[in-house]
C-alpha cells in the first residue's frame, strides 16, 4: 500500500517562498510519476507540476517559472520549491502518484493535503 505524506504548507505573505514536500511509503518512489495538484474553495482540483520517473517536468502555464518540482529518491520524496508567491496560489495542495502517469489523468495515490495561504 502506497502512502503519501505532505508537509512544508502554511501562511506566506504575497512574494515569499514555500517548499512542500511529498514523502512516501511502501513502495520505492522513483519509479512512480508525481504530481502536485491543488484545490482552492469553489474551484475544481488542478494540477500545478508533476515530475516523470525519468523526471521529465510539466509545469501549468500559472506557475511557470515560479514552481520547481524535483525528487530525492534517496530520501523517498518529491518537492515543490514555490517562490513568488501570490494570492491566487492559496489552495489545499495534495501529492499525488501513479506508476504510469499524473499528467494525462490523476493518478492512483493521493495524499491528505497542506493548506497553502498567502496573504498579507
Amino acid at each position: 500500500q502506497v502512502r503519501l505524506v505532505e508537509s512544508g504548507g502554511g501562511l506566506v505573505q504575497p512574494g515569499g517562498s514555500l517548499r512542500l514536500s511529498c514523502a512516501a511509503s511502501g513502495t520505492s518512489f522513483s519509479i512512480y510519476a508525481v504530481g502536485w495538484y491543488r484545490q482552492a474553495p469553489g474551484k475544481r482540483r488542478e494540477l500545478v507540476a508533476g515530475i516523470t520517473s525519468a523526471v521529465s517536468t510539466t509545469y501549468a502555464d500559472s506557475v511557470k517559472g515560479r514552481f520547481t518540482i524535483s525528487r530525492d529518491n534517496a530520501k523517498n520524496m518529491v518537492i515543490l520549491q514555490m517562490n513568488s508567491l501570490k494570492p491566487e496560489d492559496t489552495a489545499v495542495y495534495y501529492c499525488n502518484a501513479d506508476p504510469q502517469t499524473v499528467i494525462l489523468r490523476p493518478g492512483t495515490y493521493w495524499g491528505k493535503g497542506t493548506q497553502v495561504t498567502v496573504s498579507s
